[in-house]
């Protein structure tokens, strides 16, 4: 297999392209369609989708839910200002975390969130320099969480949402992800109604998103990469719902990538879905067959990242960043709160 570059994934992306809030209506986005066949694009509107999706075909979303994971604090000792980013809950009330400065967060120290309400000690330094806290409070932790915390944004937005929800798809039920799966951020609850009464089948599974989507490739060569692992479970419903669409000649279209590296993960050889719960850290780059998959809506992403390696595998890295340049003349927005692409 000839050596893959991290570099062979790089095109140039104005800054002013990356779009720092979601519109007012969160299906009138542009959607650009590309036919992985040809490499040919158009250009639509999100409500479009519609005409791209056929009865009898499913579509896979992730039903992750956003928790509100960026806690400021103080360091009871010494008062000093300390972020707290919740990344895994280890057992109960004990959690891996990214501390900021790390420095002032040595094993033993208590840093006090929203005066008190919340409590953590640091009870050991984990890989990465991550913190493991032990949290304590009165209450349900969830609800104290909802109160102090803030939603967790990208690097690149810069500055807080007006509405947390507008960072949480309309479908969004199980509370565990660092990062939203923003691909589903474009549809709403009418939109997804028209999709069920034009005979689509819909089918849940739930990623946890961890902020390793955010993570630079560091490595020049993508096979040295370590992908982050993330948690995924398929229900026996979402299994049986793809596993007839396939059966019956349907095509599967998974909604982000998140849904995407979910169902890839959760196939056996043969592409059949099995129902269950792990860890995952498939690393979805072009050579890659998929098993599941047959189209992916999808937002633009970064240069040299691993989702613009997967949607590469999919669509042909050529094709891709064809479409990307595009993109950029046609002044399309980028990353969570951006415009679509529809693979077909």
């Amino acid at each position: 297999m000839e050596e893959l570059l991290k570099k062979d994934f790089y095109f140039e992306l104005p800054e002013e392209l990356i779009a720092q809030d979601p519109l007012e209506d969160r299906s009138a986005s542009r959607l650009m369609v590309l036919d992985r066949k040809t490499g040919a694009v158009e250009h639509k509107v999100f409500s479009d989708i519609l005409d791209y999706l056929n009865a009898g075909d499913c579509l896979v979303l992730n039903n992750t839910k956003v928790i509100p994971a960026r806690l400021m604090g103080v360091k009871t000792e010494t008062g000093a200002a300390i972020e707290v980013l919740l990344l895994k809950r280890r057992e109960n009330d004990v959690w891996e975390t990214l501390v900021r400065p790390g420095k002032k967060a040595r094993v033993g120290a208590v840093i006090s969130f929203g005066g008190g309400a919340l409590t953590g000690e640091v009870i050991e330094i984990a890989d990465e320099g991550n913190r493991l806290i032990k949290f304590s409070y009165e209450g349900i932790f969830e609800e104290v969480l909802d109160r102090l915390g803030e939603m967790p944004l990208p690097p690149y937005i810069t500055h807080k949402l007006a509405d947390k929800n507008r960072y949480q798809t309309v479908y969004a039920k199980y509370e565990g992800s660092a990062a939203a799966p923003t691909a589903g951020l474009h549809f709403t609850k009418e939109l997804l109604k028209k999709v069920e009464d034009k005979g689509v089948k819909i089918a849940y599974v739930t990623l946890h998103v961890g902020l390793g989507t955010f993570r630079p490739v560091k490595e020049d060569n993508l096979l040295n990469h370590h992908m982050h692992s993330e948690y995924y479970e398929v229900t026996d419903e979402a299994a049986q719902i793809i596993n007839s669409t396939k059966a019956a000649g349907g095509s599967v279209i998974c909604v982000g990538t998140t849904s995407c590296r979910t169902v890839e993960s959760a196939a056996d050889e043969s592409g059949r879905v099995r129902a269950g719960s792990g860890n995952t850290e498939i690393f979805i780059y072009p050579s890659y067959k998929f098993k599941v998959l047959d189209k992916l809506i999808t937002n633009f992403h970064l240069p040299e990242s691993t989702l613009i390696m997967l949607v590469s595998a999919l669509a042909g890295r050529e094709n891709v960043l064809n479409a990307y340049k595009t993109a950029v003349e046609e002044k399309y927005r980028f990353f969570s709160f951006g415009d679509a692409m529809f693979i077909s």
